[in-house]
């Protein structure tokens, strides 16, 4: 089991937990009061801060429900946080673009995380062709 600091920015919002057993991705709460209207931009303070294991990211990505529930969508469409944004100031933000007129309230679950390890060193190999059998393209399911 890994351990993670974490520092809170407000009192307001729910203390971050994991639940075992229903999903690995933890969610994360407005930690203000935002009122947006139809085509604004805001970057959402989520009221946390951590200090991430070495060799570890944390994806940042919208629940199932924020769209419904919000009329938002993740401008970045998921964020990655690297293990370098440690400081005690790096508050992790959502940034939201508005798709009709809504209001979030402070302590809403409006996005999720996960914790993924550094995508390995490559080398790539060039070649001439690739020895498997074409599926025919962008888009294919592989059928004909």
């Amino acid at each position: 089991m890994e351990h993670i600091k974490i520092k809170y920015f407000t009192d307001k919002i729910d203390k971050l937990t994991y639940i075992d057993g229903k999903s690995d991705w933890i969610d994360l709460r407005a930690a203000e009061d935002v009122e947006l209207k139809k085509g604004e931009f805001k970057l959402i303070p989520l009221g946390v801060a951590m200090e991430l294991p070495a060799g570890y990211e944390a994806h940042v990505v919208p629940r199932s429900s924020t769209f419904k529930n919000f009329g938002v969508i993740q401008t970045n469409h998921q964020g990655v946080i690297d293990a370098s944004y440690c400081g005690d100031n790096d508050q992790w933000f959502m940034p939201v673009y508005a798709v009709r007129d809504t209001q979030i309230r402070v302590n809403d679950r409006i996005c999720q995380f996960r914790i993924m390890e550094n995508q390995p060193k490559i080398v790539f190999d060039e070649v001439a062709h690739l020895e498997n059998a074409d599926r025919g393209g962008h888009g294919s399911t592989g059928k004909q």
